[in-house]
């Protein structure tokens, strides 16, 4: 009898110790539950705002470059309706502002894309871009850039060949000058090469016209134009996408 009454206590007692082990695991898993629901929101709201604040930054850098990239085209383009390096239909150039009004939009869009592509590109090829990283560079750049816009309708050559090389190694200068990156140098091409096609298409089409064009519809010195152009956006882009922090740049 004893016997039977210490297997019986010993079994009452192994059921309320696995009983306490079972609630404990329960009550265990229950916080470790909370707890990972708490991390998860927190992660979220993090990630969210983090999301916010890159998604505001971006339209906000965009914006400046859209800025940036319709004065000037206004201001150029002025400049060569001036030099009747242009020719616009007489309606267009009674507005406001002699010029056509899609001009400045086109090429804001053009800058805002260009200048945001930078420094994606930049980051895609594992390849920060830290020359001359200021902007007191980007400024000069700016300069000269409306510099060989400005000697593209001033300078006198016997042909535009001349005219062409001159401003293409200028416009070359200015890459090597404030750039100096694989990417600042193929977007450039890129940039070049497809702004003409658009050109060569709207001339195609009757919408304005270049006077004494010698590389199809166009002016054979425009793709330098538009070369040193987006190296110039490119590099506003990268500086705003720094934050305007200013860095020692290196020579």
């Amino acid at each position: 009898m004893p016997r039977l009454e210490d297997h019986c206590w010993s079994c009452s007692c192994a059921s309320r110790i696995e009983t306490k082990h079972s609630s404990g695991a329960n009550w265990l898993a229950h916080k470790a539950e909370e707890m990972m629901s708490i991390i998860t929101s927190v992660l979220s709201n993090a990630y969210g705002s983090l999301h916010d604040v890159r998604t505001a930054n971006l339209i906000r850098r965009g914006l400046v470059l859209f800025t940036v990239g319709a004065f000037l085209a206004l201001v150029l383009n002025l400049l060569q309706i001036q030099r009747h390096v242009t020719l616009f239909p007489e309606e267009v150039m009674a507005t406001l502002f002699s010029s056509a009004w899609w001009i400045p939009p086109c090429c804001g869009t053009g800058a805002a894309v260009v200048g945001l592509l930078y420094p994606c590109l930049d980051s895609h090829l594992g390849e920060p871009h830290k020359f001359k990283r200021e902007w007191a560079s980007v400024m000069r750049c700016i300069a000269v850039f409306v510099g060989i816009n400005h000697a593209s309708v001033k300078l006198d050559f016997a042909n535009n060949v001349q005219l062409s090389l001159t401003l293409a190694a200028l416009s070359l200068g200015l890459w090597w000058t404030f750039d100096r990156s694989r990417s600042g140098f193929g977007l450039g091409i890129t940039t070049a090469v497809l702004a003409t096609v658009f050109t060569q298409l709207l001339v195609y089409n009757g919408v304005y016209q270049y006077t004494s064009p010698d590389f199809l519809y166009v002016r054979s010195w425009l793709p330098c134009i538009f070369f040193s152009g987006g190296v110039t956006v490119g590099n506003i882009g990268r500086q705003l996408a720094m934050g305007g922090v200013e860095k020692p740049h290196m020579d």
